[in-house]
């Protein structure tokens, strides 16, 4: 067991994709859903939909999370909820969960990225060590969650997506969307 626990929280190191316009995975799992989702209007981000890219992570992947884009966190909302299992659909909206919002800029133009850290049937226990007001790099450590779980990642119309339902992806090395060129 203790063997076992020292694998769970493991933390690699990973090399970061620094060119700009570039998205990269808050976190290690298998890309679930990638589908239109209106923003919860406590986010504040309107009633148009944006992508969203759910990301379940099983008790063998690293858990913890990582920045998907450099910023400045607008706002992080906890949201006490349910503990149904992580990778069903409905899981994005009534599963306790922590909601980190980043603006950033992309060859001058402002975009937002929201990332949900969100608890499962088994993860009862989200840490995130950013609040309002940090900078950050992409791909820098913001978080772990314990004991399988899910991210999600929310893009606006700006962003071309790059991974596919059924891949599985590295936390701060698997580049996620590109910033469209004619955005």
């Amino acid at each position: 067991v203790t063997l076992w626990m020292f694998y769970f929280f493991r933390d690699p190191d990973r090399v970061v994709p620094v060119k700009p316009g570039l998205i990269v995975s808050p976190a290690d799992g298998e890309v679930q859903m990638i589908v239109p989702a209106v923003p919860p209007p406590e986010l504040g981000l309107g009633p148009s939909p944006l992508t969203r890219i759910s990301i379940f992570l099983n008790v063998f992947d690293v858990h913890v999370n990582r920045t998907p884009i450099g910023g400045k966190v607008a706002c992080v909302t906890y949201k006490k909820g349910e503990f149904l299992v992580a990778s069903k659909p409905e899981a994005s909206a009534a599963n306790e969960q922590n909601v980190i919002t980043i603006d950033g800029t992309i060859q001058g133009h402002p975009t937002r990225v929201v990332m949900k850290q969100i608890a499962g049937l088994i993860a009862r226990r989200i840490i995130c060590d950013v609040k309002a007001g940090n900078v950050l790099e992409t791909g820098q450590r913001i978080g772990l969650m314990k004991f399988g779980s899910r991210v999600d990642v929310m893009l606006g119309p700006e962003w071309e997506v790059t991974v596919r339902v059924g891949e599985h992806i590295k936390g701060g090395s698997t580049i996620l969307a590109r910033f469209k060129e004619n955005a």
